[in-house]
């Protein structure tokens, strides 16, 4: 059996260690992955997204991280990330419905702190965004999450 997949689509993963530096290997790997494909547009936004969750994956767990790129044609990017913890923290716990309507909002923060703007920055930028917890999944306790946003 034969598959084709349209010209415009393309998935990238990458396996990150549980170091400082994954998030700056995320963010080479996405820009020359977009560069690569001629989606230079979306570079610098994706860059960004991916670098923070990235970031968080590594401050928030002790394990390794995954990325993934997939382009869904159209134009359309989503980009995963997937770390130890099965916690998914607001606004990507909200249910499907809420997601589309992006009802539950972080507050921006305030301009002196040193961390914490993240999440706001996929909310403000992303056209969707969400979570899957495998924690008490098919995978078991401890299977971790995934992250996305799509832009």
């Amino acid at each position: 059996m034969v598959t084709v997949a349209p010209p415009d689509t393309c998935t990238y993963a990458l396996r990150l260690p549980h170091d400082p530096r994954a998030a700056r290997v995320a963010r080479m790997t996405v820009r020359a992955a977009l560069h690569g494909h001629g989606m230079v547009e979306i570079v610098d936004v994706v860059e960004l997204l991916t670098s923070e969750l990235v970031t968080n994956a590594y401050l928030h767990t002790k394990g390794p991280a995954s990325l993934r790129l997939t382009a869904l044609g159209e134009g359309r990017l989503r980009v995963g990330v997937w770390d130890s913890s099965p916690h998914i923290p607001a606004p990507f716990d909200e249910p499907p419905g809420g997601r589309g309507a992006q009802s539950t909002l972080i507050k921006p923060t305030p301009a002196d702190a040193e961390s914490g703007r993240g999440l706001f920055l996929v909310q403000q930028y992303a056209t969707s965004w969400g979570g899957w917890s495998f924690g008490d999944g098919p995978l078991g306790r401890g299977a971790g999450k995934l992250l996305w946003f799509e832009v």
